[in-house]
């Protein structure tokens, strides 16, 4: 019971924070997308599918914790974040209509996002004595299948059906790419963050 006090009194403030609000955000943003696809540039971008995923994904590790793992360790609440803010930032990107207006903001989803989860993975799955090339070898593993999973959703979802599917291929090469990049730098900066004693909540799957 110590150990969990501790870890509870460890985790910063701004993460439970960010989270509970990233999580309601993201449920009223799904719910607004549903009902007035045009206002939230959703149409033909599977509206429903995202509304069906996202809240899985996110709510998947408070699943888990609760029926798995709250007898061993605290909520993992930063762990939890950096899945959540991969689904919240992408519905939020197209409720801005960023992903048409702003020329680079797909490619740095990519790269974030899938840098998010790899990094999100590596907390739940690796002791935190472990050296860097298996560090980059569970990002890469998951960050490029995470990539290649959501290229496929994405092309079966719309991207076949318009006109974009011209350019499918190149767009693709590059989303992987960036994925890949965002996976290397999540697994370097979670490894830096171990060896200067941060982020040491025990991982609930080794």
């Amino acid at each position: 019971m110590s150990e969990l006090v501790i870890e509870r009194s460890a985790t910063p403030a701004f993460a439970r924070t960010a989270n509970v609000f990233a999580k309601g955000a993201l449920v009223l943003l799904l719910v607004l997308a549903l009902l007035y696809p045009d206002q939230g540039n959703m149409r033909d971008k599977a509206a429903g599918m995202r509304a069906v995923g996202y809240p899985l994904i996110s709510f998947t590790v408070p699943v888990l914790w609760w029926t798995l793992w709250r007898e061993r360790i605290s909520f993992p609440w930063l762990t939890d974040l950096l899945i959540t803010i991969t689904c919240f930032t992408d519905i939020l990107g197209n409720r801005m209509d960023l992903y048409d207006t702003v020329v680079w903001f797909d490619d740095w989803m990519h790269f974030m996002n899938t840098g998010l989860l790899a990094a999100a993975f590596i907390l739940l799955t690796l002791p935190r004595d472990v050296g860097l090339g298996r560090v980059l070898e569970r990002a890469l593993a998951f960050g490029a299948t995470a990539a290649i999973a959501w290229e496929l959703a994405e092309f079966f979802a719309f991207i076949s059906k318009s006109s974009e599917r011209e350019l499918a291929y190149a767009d693709t090469l590059g989303d992987l790419a960036l994925g890949a990049a965002g996976a290397v730098l999540a697994a370097v900066v979670i490894r830096r963050s171990w060896r200067g004693g941060r982020l040491l909540q025990p991982a609930p799957l080794t």
